[in-house]
Formats: C-alpha cells, structure tokens, sequence
C-alpha cells in the first residue's frame, strides 16, 4: 500500500481529514469547536505535518521544540 493508499483508506473510514494546508486553509473544526475555541476554550487539536522530502523534515525537526517533545513522548525518539 502507497502513502496516498493509505491515507485515503484513513479518510473513507472516517479517521482523518484529508491533508490540507493550516495556513491557508486553516485547521479542520466542527462548527461546535470553532465556537468553542472563540469562546475561550483552550482544544487541542492533533495535527500532522507531512513533508515532501527528508531534508524538509529535518528542517522542522531542528527548528520546531514541540515535533522532537512529542516524538520522544509518544514514542521513545530523540
């Protein structure tokens, strides 16, 4: 199975969006939480960030703190 295989057989069962851009397209929210979040509730919602090659990734890994955290949180990385 393909990356992009995988990812739309995510997407028809329901388990994620299909990727999209957070800068431009913004953060994919229910109505429900996008109110909430106006309202000054403090969600969490998981992002992924997929990277188009292995020198972007690296990149991000050694500008953004919070992608190395929770690496190692979840899976034991560093």
């Amino acid at each position: 199975m393909t990356f992009d295989e995988w990812l739309k057989f995510g997407w028809e069962h329901g388990w994620c969006s299909p990727p999209v851009c957070s800068t431009h397209d913004g953060v994919p929210m229910s109505d429900e939480e996008d109110e909430a979040i106006f309202d000054g509730d403090d969600r969490c919602i998981p992002v992924m960030r997929l990277y188009e090659s292995a020198d972007v990734a690296a990149d991000v890994v050694a500008s953004h703190p919070p992608t190395v955290w929770r690496a190692t949180n979840r899976w034991g990385q560093e």
